[in-house]
């Protein structure tokens, strides 16, 4: 936990009278400021506020507690100011969450080019499917490819991630293409083992369709998917960052180019507005930067000529 953050938010709550007003101030969302009051209650051992609907109000813990966190919070906004001087030079270390298979494809080089623009900064990659608790974990940035929204997190938005239906060609002489996503079910499709029963999602010319699919391979990481996909395997959906080197050599062909699988977003997901670093504005805008410079990936060419 973030324990000085903690200690703000309940400072803030108190002198703004409200969470949602505290949320509203700091750049968090409502449920972040629940969380970090929650922790601090943890931490300390007591419950500091007595919540109501209508108002809050200070327990015998809480009132011997608020100087000390005001005093605590005076000390550190001016050991920062001693530091930094007016210096928004990036500096220090950054913890980022991020798949596996978008770090390979474009994040790790990506930070490269950032560390080499920033000699002041590190990067701490931690890479992983699943979705991270921020606050727990100390990551700073997580970068994510969904359309579910945490509503506990900030969200900014980076680029869109297009997704293709794809085999090797091998499989297809074995099976045949499939012409109509329907014709999915009576193929090997290989899936994500953490979205229970799989629907992969298209559009066409505004129709939406949503196909049941199932197969003999699942695996929780598309990278995975995607060595089973060259090897014959069967059929996969994959975003286009992971397999367009792969389609335009002809190791894998596109299927279904007719129907636009779901459109997923990418975004940098963070718990603060207000607490970034220099380092961290600096890193969610060269990520934008270099995403707007390298759209090829999300682009329908990218996917070859079928």
């Amino acid at each position: 936990m973030d324990r000085l953050t903690a200690t703000r938010v309940f400072v803030e709550v108190l002198e703004r009278g409200s969470q949602t007003a505290a949320a509203d101030a700091m750049g968090l969302s409502r449920a972040m400021v629940s969380r970090y009051l929650a922790q601090l209650e943890e931490w300390v051992g007591a419950r500091l506020l007595h919540r109501s609907t209508r108002k809050l109000s200070l327990t015998h813990a809480g009132e011997e507690l608020l100087p000390q966190c005001r005093e605590l919070l005076s000390l550190a906004d001016s050991l920062q100011a001693t530091g930094s001087r007016g210096d928004t030079t990036p500096r220090g270390t950054l913890r980022i969450a991020c798949s596996q298979s978008f770090a390979q494809a474009w994040l790790a080089r990506t930070v490269s080019a950032y560390l080499r623009r920033y000699p002041g900064t590190a990067i701490d990659l931690q890479i992983g499917g699943q979705a991270v608790n921020l606050v727990q974990e100390r990551i700073d940035l997580a970068v994510r490819i969904t359309n579910q929204l945490d509503p506990n997190l900030i969200a900014r938005p980076l680029a869109s991630c297009r997704s293709v239906v794809c085999a090797a060609p091998a499989y297809l002489a074995e099976r045949g293409e499939p012409l109509r996503p329907q014709e999915l079910s009576r193929h090997n499709c290989l899936t994500y083992s953490y979205f229970g029963r799989s629907l992969w999602q298209f559009e066409r010319a505004g129709e939406p369709l949503a196909v049941p699919v199932g197969g003999t391979l699942s695996a929780n990481e598309s990278t995975v998917l995607v060595e089973a996909t060259l090897a014959g395997a069967g059929i996969s959906l994959q975003p286009l960052y992971s397999v367009a080197p792969l389609l335009r050599s002809g190791q894998l062909k596109a299927l279904l180019r007719d129907w636009q699988p779901q459109v997923l977003g990418i975004y940098a997901l963070y718990g603060s507005r207000r607490q970034q670093s220099p380092a961290l504005r600096a890193l969610l805008d060269f990520l934008v930067e270099r995403l707007a410079a390298e759209p090829d990936w999300e682009s329908e060419n990218a996917s070859g000529s079928g």
